[in-house]
């Protein structure tokens, strides 16, 4: 069934939640994260929410801030392999926490690994990155987005 492209049929409204992304980004370097980190949030959250145009989307902006296909390829096990830093694992665990909604002291926990190795700010944009994120895999689910090949694939 093909669905409405709520945000071409709403372009001010897209406008403004591009906007609103953007301002995110921004802080995001203000308080010194790193890239990587924030396009590995974005990738995990991604992943949990089941959006493929996201997916696409961040797998190619990781990349390009210098992430690796090997890290990306095991990102869902994160928690299994040592390939994540102390701050990346804190962020995934904090970006789970938002993204699923756990009971609270699951929610806790992750609040405060997160605490523990981020500052206020660092804390904050990280939260803000994962409710964005959730927000594209919405609308691009809502509008059944499609993901086409790239040009650069064989």
């Amino acid at each position: 069934m093909s669905r409405l492209f709520i945000d071409q049929q709403q372009p001010r409204i897209m406008r403004a939640h591009n906007s609103w992304a953007a301002a995110i980004t921004t802080s995001a370097e203000t308080v010194g994260l790193d890239r990587k980190l924030v396009e590995l949030v974005n990738m995990r959250v991604s992943q949990l929410n089941g959006c493929g145009i996201c997916l696409d989307t961040h797998h190619r902006q990781a990349i390009a801030a210098g992430e690796t296909e090997q890290r990306i390829a095991v990102l869902p096990a994160w928690r299994h392999v040592d390939l994540y830093s102390e701050e990346e694992r804190a962020a995934l665990g904090l970006a789970e926490s938002i993204t699923q909604l756990p009971d609270a002291a699951t929610q806790d926990a992750a609040y405060a690994e997160a605490a523990e190795v981020f500052d206020e700010d660092q804390l904050a944009v990280i939260s803000w990155v994962a409710i964005a994120i959730n927000s594209f895999n919405r609308v691009s689910i809502t509008s059944h987005h499609p993901v086409r090949p790239r040009k650069d694939q064989s």
